[in-house]
Parts: structure tokens; sequence; C-alpha cells
């Protein structure tokens, strides 16, 4: 497997726990528990100790309240109130599946990004150079280098580069007016 392959399946597997921590957010709503409108998501410290909890047979909304934790601790008594609905033992498999599946997610991303920082080390200034363009993380920086495969000599200008990876709009010109056409898809290698 190459530099690319590896940061597209991170990418997957990032996406696959986006959808689950959104699965486990309709299953809450599905249960009456509206945490994410007292919580800023769904999945934080104090969400996960909660639905463990509701996992677990707690379904008295002042005893999960009190297990808010830092920020959320002002917020207790809306808290309580999100917390009152009808969690039952169907809802408890699903969060837990979900709640597993998260955790697998977490170490597959995990490792997949060890894997790709240790077979880009011979790129590493490449991507800490790539990593230093405002707005570009350093996993965007590895994806770069990774499609790319971190050799810029066969684009002969910034401007190839772009439309390589579909970034600039193509124009249509005819009878001498040129008309945009928005941006292409980019290389599909």
């Amino acid at each position: 497997m190459n530099f690319a392959e590896l940061t597209r399946y991170r990418k997957t597997q990032v996406d696959a726990r986006a959808r689950e921590i959104q699965r486990l957010e309709k299953v809450l709503q599905d249960a009456g528990i509206k945490l994410t409108s007292v919580a800023s998501a769904v999945w934080s410290a104090s969400s996960r100790e909660i639905i463990e909890a509701l996992i677990a047979g707690e379904r008295d909304p002042a005893v999960l309240a009190q297990m808010a934790k830092s920020r959320m601790r002002a917020k207790i008594p809306q808290l309580e109130e999100a917390l009152y609905g009808h969690f039952g033992a169907h809802h408890a498999f699903v969060a837990k599946q979900i709640i597993d599946h998260i955790d697998y997610l977490d170490s597959a991303i995990g490792a997949l990004t060890q894997e790709i920082c240790e077979r880009l080390l011979p790129f590493e200034p490449a991507v800490a150079l790539v990593a230093s363009i405002p707005g570009i993380s350093t996993i965007t920086a590895q994806v770069i280098i990774a499609e790319t495969g971190g050799d810029m000599s066969r684009f002969p200008t910034a401007e190839h580069l772009c439309a390589w990876a579909g970034l600039a709009p193509a124009s249509y010109e005819s009878a001498g007016k040129r008309k945009p056409a928005g941006t292409r898809h980019g290389s599909t290698s």
C-alpha cells in the first residue's frame, strides 16, 4: 500500500467515525435524550460518561447530570432537563455497539496515522513546509505529499499543480469570449 492509499483509507475511517457519532446522536434523540441541546457535541468526555451510565442502567437525570465535567457543570439544570427520556434496553444495546465501533475506529485511525508518519519520515521537511501554509494542517500536508509523491518537478508551474488537484477554474473560450466553467474534478490517480 503506498502513501496515497494509506491517507485515503484513513479518510474513509475518519468519515466512518463521524457517521457512527451521528448514529449515536440519532439513538439518543430516538430515546428522547436531548444531550446535544446542552452539550456542544455528543462525543465529549462528559457525554461519553453519561451515555455509558445510561447503557449501564442509570436513568435518573439528576444523577446523570452530576457526571458533567468542566464547562458543562455550569449547565447542570439544563442538562437534567435534557436527560429526561425513555432510554430503553434496545437503545442501550445499540449505543454500546456504536461506542465499541467508535473505539475500534479510533484505534484504526491511530494505527494508520502512525504508519503514515513513519512512511513519510523521509519527506518530513516537505510536510513541514506545506504545513507552514496558513490553513493547511499537518494531516492535510501529509495528504498533499502522499498524493503528489513529494516531487513537484513534474508540475512546471503552480498553476499546473492547481489544475491537477482540481482547484483551478476551467474556462471555455468561444468567439473571443471567455466563459467560466467552475472547477474540474482533479486527478483520479
